[in-house]
């Protein structure tokens, strides 16, 4: 029986990485949990409760979040093809509810690739319930079959590759949280031999479970956001968003309380003057009071306001460039950015898709292998992702055909082509090729005589 040292001890790796992924959580999660990290730098001799406070007005604005989310909205605009056998109804069930809790398989892989971009990578684990079916069609009817569940770095503890015969690292050992209730924690830890289940409560820690390795090999995933030259840890898509959006945050602060502060200036008293700043107040002054000595008001002034949005504006400027996301997200003039440098940005994002996309790819590739193992079937299951992500200033096209068209070109295959360009801007796929062939062939639209005059 292991000690619960033992049980909970972490991997250097963990240890130097902690901090880091809880921020990115927190920097993701915004609201309350952002809140609770604490951001704001603490003013000169600022006691608790009021730095508690000026957290309570301060909002975040959660740029993190937001570039997550469009990534993970291009990557899944258009889904996966896949080639399943045909009337599997493992895979079929698997599908409609990947990790037992209702959620399609794509749905799943989206979460995933979320989390994934958020920590820089996650692990995805495969079990099977424990079965006493005989045949493989007995497990199908008893509705057993392999399910997923996505396990997030800052809940891995310990880890270990190693290299086996073929030269490639496999991971050999992994030791993760489970569950939380309460007080108490459930670690699970699998090794190519056994897994154990273990309960920690305070001081005290028992072993659930402990069963043998029914395939042989840890069934994890590691799916990937950006790789590192670290073995089994990613790079986060918001490692240095987030820092700006941590001064961003601060800045805001400095907003609330320099509008609060020219709005309603301090009174500078005596101790002994009966006075208030609000509106209509009155003060009295004693009798023998010094002349020189007279109540006053402390209002700085707001002309630093201006700079401090400005600042602001720089670093979401900032953010957007880092994210490639300038065209996307910016809420200026399209025409503050020419149209190569518009072009050239949706290209960068569009290849910084494409590698997440590859990515995905290969981590669902490698979960197919896991079923197979699982069932002991071979359904060599071919995955597909988009690999290109075709991003557009729609706008800024059709301006340019338009002017081509106009341009007075006397070429009719230049004509027809510039005309399908424009056709291909405006129309559904459905219908395209159809007005592709009009184009080709001359045909005139006439508007239908309506009988008016």
């Amino acid at each position: 029986m292991e000690t619960v040292e033992d049980i909970l001890k972490t991997n250097a790796v963990y240890d130097a990485n902690i901090a880091r992924w809880a921020f990115y959580l927190r920097s993701y999660m915004g609201g309350a949990e952002y809140a609770g990290g604490k951001y704001l730098t603490p003013y000169i001799e600022e006691d608790a409760a009021e730095y508690d406070k000026r957290i309570d007005s301060t909002p975040c604005d959660n740029h993190c979040h937001n570039i997550i989310q469009i990534y993970n909205s291009f990557i899944w605009r258009i889904p996966p093809t896949r080639s399943l056998p045909g009337g599997n109804l493992a895979i079929e069930s698997f599908m409609d509810d990947a990790d037992l809790d209702g959620r399609t398989f794509n749905a799943f892989m989206r979460e995933a690739g979320a989390w994934s971009g958020v920590y820089g990578h996650c692990v995805i684990m495969m079990d099977k319930p424990e079965s006493t079916a005989e045949t493989l069609q007995d497990e199908i009817d008893q509705g057993l079959r392999p399910y997923v569940s996505v396990v997030t770095p800052d809940n891995i503890l310990d880890w270990r590759y190693e290299r086996a015969a073929s030269g490639r690292y496999v991971l050999t050992y992994i030791k993760y949280r489970e569950g939380f209730s309460g007080d108490t924690v459930q670690i699970r830890e699998w090794s190519a031999e056994e897994v154990n289940l273990y309960e920690v409560e305070g001081e005290q820690a028992k072993l659930l479970e402990s069963v043998p390795n029914p395939i042989g090999l840890v069934p994890a995933i590691t799916l990937y956001s950006s790789r590192s030259p670290l073995r089994g840890v990613g790079i986060s898509d918001i490692s240095d968003i987030a820092d700006f959006q941590k001064a961003i945050y601060s800045e805001l602060s400095e907003i609330e309380q320099l509008i609060r502060i020219s709005n309603h200036p301090s009174l500078a008293k005596t101790v002994g003057t009966d006075a208030s700043a609000g509106a209509g107040g009155v003060i009295n002054m004693p009798d023998d009071m010094d002349g020189a000595i007279k109540p006053f008001l402390l209002q700085p002034s707001g002309a630093s306001l201006g700079s401090v949005m400005d600042s602001i504006d720089k670093k979401v400027e900032a953010i957007n460039r880092m994210g490639h996301l300038g065209g996307v997200r910016s809420t200026q003039a399209s025409s503050a950015k020419s149209g190569v440098a518009l072009q050239t940005e949706f290209q960068m994002l569009n290849t910084r898709l494409s590698e997440k996309a590859d990515l995905l790819e290969l981590a669902e590739e490698q979960l197919w292998k896991l079923w197979d193992i699982w069932q002991g079937t071979n359904a060599d299951i071919e995955v597909d992702y988009p690999d290109s992500f075709d991003i557009r200033d729609y706008a800024s096209d059709l301006e340019f055909f338009q002017m081509a068209k106009a341009s007075g070109v006397q070429s009719r295959t230049f004509n027809q082509e510039v005309s399908k360009q424009i056709a291909a801007l405006v129309a559904d796929d459905e219908i395209l090729e159809t007005i592709e062939g009009e184009i080709d062939q001359g045909v005139v639209f006439t508007e239908p005589d309506n009988g008016s005059d």
